[in-house]
Formats: structure tokens, sequence, C-alpha cells
């Protein structure tokens, strides 16, 4: 049984890093994996290939072909600042020696130009696509927000700020059902939230989903001692740490601005605040917290660091597909406090592990940060709850396993 895995993107954040944490529970299960990306970085990982790697003209390439998806929405000139994809243009990964090699073909994150959907419709293999956000059942967006058109059809959209029905989100839209084809393709959800999404959208609406939530490798995130990660990291504070972080926290979606009005209801002097992340200081300078800002962290040792030095992770996010940064911390014993919607809803079991806030309510997520930081009896019961729920759903080899279990049964009824 050869796996051949679709990945676009960096593999050591974002959705790529989920895939690529499969593939490492694939190996250790003795699966022959293998990654075709256009990464720069192969991570050292020999079955990792790079189509852009040590090669100027094909990196090159890669980076016309993303800037040709990206300018694709160049004429709607109101349009938000939100990631936007087509899939009209990729690298034929048809040709590879690898595709010839696979049994079956596991896409995942495949945008940037990295893929073009028209090329799944050539693929004689059988096809897993792993949805990691929105994109696979949208019109182009990545997160939908508050729009439902994607169960319609599309057009009118509001991410393009597009008032024409027949607009670009229609177009990719109609594109995709001609070529996306439910006869040799299952779709994966990543949590309940997105695979019932799917299940009502205009494109895979009569496809058979099914969810296998993301996995963590808890060998790279696991409780460290509290007082000994803060002196590594130099956070000099005995108040009680409240973390915030993710790749871009200005990001609509990530909601940092929940966040920032939850923690304006929040006593100043008993808290001190740690970012994480892209973040402009400014911001962090006007909360009026003790603070430190870490910035991007692509490191596991860093964040492990940071994670176990905190007393509670907020994350304010309005959708997100899993929250792979809610199992990290949870893997390292940190309890969570989220809003019950979307992924998150899945991982945090409410004043088990963690707090679910009503959706969208800061003044609620508020309540959840006190909740769980006021109490340390009660905070030391959530931390062990949160590093067994990992373990029990969330690790390397139980994630790896069910893929393993769906892999032959696909290639049995083939």
């Amino acid at each position: 049984m050869k796996i051949l895995h679709i990945v676009a993107g960096n593999l050591n954040d974002g959705a790529a890093k989920g895939a690529y944490w499969l593939h490492k529970g694939l190996l250790n299960a003795n699966i022959n994996s293998k990654i075709l990306t256009n990464s720069l970085d192969t991570l050292n990982d020999k079955s990792v290939i790079s189509i852009t790697s040590n090669n100027k003209k094909l990196w090159i390439k890669n980076k016309i072909r993303e800037k040709i998806d990206y300018y694709a929405t160049f004429f709607y000139k109101n349009r938000k600042n939100n990631i936007f994809s087509t899939g009209m243009i990729g690298f034929n990964f048809i040709k590879t020696k690898e595709y010839n090699e696979a049994d079956i073909i596991h896409f995942h994150w495949i945008n940037k130009g990295f893929v073009n959907i028209k090329d799944i419709s050539k693929i004689k293999k059988p096809i897993i696509w792993t949805m990691r956000d929105m994109w696979p059942m949208t019109g182009g967006c990545h997160y939908s927000m508050n729009c439902k058109k994607y169960i319609t059809g599309c057009g009118n959209c509001p991410q393009l700020n597009s008032h024409r029905n027949k607009d670009l989100s229609r177009i990719i839209l109609k594109r995709k059902k001609k070529y996306l084809n439910k006869k040799n393709i299952k779709l994966v959800g990543i949590s309940k939230w997105l695979s019932e999404e799917a299940s009502k959208s205009a494109l895979f609406k009569n496809f058979n989903i099914e969810t296998i939530s993301n996995n963590i490798d808890e060998n790279n995130f696991f409780p460290i001692n509290k007082e000994q990660a803060k002196k590594i990291l130099k956070i000099e504070t005995n108040k009680q740490i409240i973390l915030v972080g993710a790749k871009n926290l200005n990001s609509y979606y990530k909601g940092f601005y929940k966040f920032l009005n939850a923690i304006n209801k929040l006593d100043k002097k008993k808290y001190h605040i740690c970012f994480f992340g892209k973040i402009d200081d400014n911001l962090a300078e006007n909360t009026g917290f003790n603070y430190n800002n870490f910035g991007i962290l692509n490191d596991s040792i860093s964040l492990r660091l940071l994670y176990s030095a905190s007393d509670v992770f907020v994350a304010p996010s309005i959708q997100e597909a899993f929250g792979k940064t809610i199992a990290e911390s949870m893997s390292c014993g940190t309890p969570v406090a989220c809003f019950n919607s979307t992924g998150p809803k899945d991982i945090v079991d409410h004043k088990k592990n963690g707090y679910l806030a009503t959706p969208h309510s800061s003044k609620d997520l508020a309540k959840g940060i006190e909740w769980i930081l006021e109490n340390e009896k009660r905070r030391q019961i959530l931390s062990l709850n949160a590093r067994e729920k990992v373990l029990n759903n969330y690790t390397l080899e139980k994630v790896a396993s069910q893929y393993i279990k769906l892999y032959r049964d696909i290639l049995n009824k083939k």
C-alpha cells in the first residue's frame, strides 16, 4: 500500500503541519507514505519530495502560479483582505514518478496555485481528500463566516464584495462541480462541524463524508515544569499567565478582537498576557496588561515551553476547522477557553478540560478565563483531563490507524 499526500504550504505550520503529522504516524505504522509539496523546507525527511527545493527555475514557476491564483481577484477592488483561492492553475503532479507509484492519492490543503482542480478529474486512482478548511466546498473563500451561499451555489460573494450573481465565486464552484466526481473521491472532515457543513453544500451534498480528527505529535507536545518553562522563556512574573496565539492573529476568523474585548473585563493587576504569532506590538501594548510578545514560533520546543508556562490558553476563533493550537495546548496540560462552535467544540469538553463560552460572547469568554484561573485545585484537574483527552483521541498512532482502515477499505472495494 503506497500513499501519496499532495500538500501545499509550509510543513511546519498551518494545515500542512497536520498533514505532515499524519504522514509521520503512517510511517511509524510501516505504511509506505510520501508527501509531494511545494514547501521549500522538507524537514530533512527523505519521504518528502518538494517541487521547488534546490531548483531555482521550479521555485520561480511555483511563485508565478501562486501570484496568478492570487491576482484572479484583482478586478474586485473592494474585496476583503482574506485568503481567496481559485484552483484554476497548478503543478502537473500526474507526470511525477511518485504519482505513478502510488496506490492512493491523498489530497490535503492544495491551494496557492499548487493543484488545478481540472487535474483531479484526470486521476485514475482512488482519491482521499482531507478537508482542512472550508475551501473544498466553497467558491473560493477558506472560511465563509456568516455567508451560507456555498449551500446554494455561491454568487454575490461578500468576501469579494461582489454584487453580481455570476461572479468569480460562482464560476469557481461550477468548475469544481464539473471536475469533482463522487465515484472516486472519499471526503474526510477534520471535525464534525466541517463534515456537516460539507454535507449541506451544493458541491458535496451527495458525497459520502467521514470525520477523522486532526492529530497531534504527543511526543513533541507534553507537559513540563511551569516554573522551569517560565525561566527558560524569561517570563518574569508571579501573576497567572493568559496565553493567546495563532500564526496570524490579524486574520478576522481568528477572533482576536473578541479576545481583546474579553480581557478588558479582567483585572489587569492579576494576570500577565503572553502572545505568539503575527501581531502588531501596539495592540499588545494597548491592552494595559504586562505582557510578553514571542512573535512567530515555528519550532515545537518554543511552543511546548510557552504552553507549559501558561495557566490558560485562549482560542477566540469565530470559525476553525479543527483547532490545532487548542489540542497542542491541551497536550501540554494547559486548559483552554474557547467558543462553543465549529471545530473547537469537538476538542474541549465544557468544565472538564476547559471552558466553552457562548458563541461569540466576549463577556462569557472572560467569565471562562476567570473560571479556569480562580481555583488552583480545579485547574490541576482540568490540566490532567486535557492531556488525557489528547492521548485518547488525537495521537499520531490513533489517527493514523483510522486512515489505515480507510485506505484498506478503499483498496478492497477497488
